[in-house]
């Protein structure tokens, strides 16, 4: 087990990002960023995370077709994929889930993001 829990955070609303990022370096992680599906999928492929979070509506993309995508990848496969989203639908949250995302957080999300990604973290096999 990596003493820090290395996490990819994919959010095209860079204050947003910002904010996720800062609040899970001060609980000890380490913490990546991505502004487009593109350079999300990039990043993943050269780096094993423990957590990738997903916004939906992305400038390229979607974020369920990156979920698809990251799943059938042999490197992110059992990854924990968290959906922070301002679509806040039951079918979003629930065409999340098929997609193969652990939880699905909507926007505006209060003090509880980090501790839910963090719970999901320990939850994996290789931090059990």
């Amino acid at each position: 087990m990596r003493d820090k829990a290395k996490i990819l955070i994919v959010e095209d609303e860079l204050s947003l990002a910002c904010l996720m990022v800062a609040a899970l370096t001060q609980a000890g992680c380490d913490v990546e960023a991505a502004c487009t599906g593109k350079k999300a999928m990039k990043i993943a492929s050269e780096n094993r995370f423990d957590l990738i979070t997903l916004d939906i509506e992305l400038p390229d993309t979607t974020g369920f077709e990156i979920c698809s995508e990251l799943k059938q990848r042999h490197i992110s496969r059992h990854t924990p994929i968290v959906f922070v989203s301002g679509k806040c639908s039951l079918e979003d949250q629930q065409r999340g889930l098929d997609a193969g995302a652990v939880d699905y957080i909507t926007k505006p999300f209060g003090m509880e993001l980090v501790p839910r990604l963090l719970a999901h973290i320990k939850r994996t096999p290789t931090h059990a």
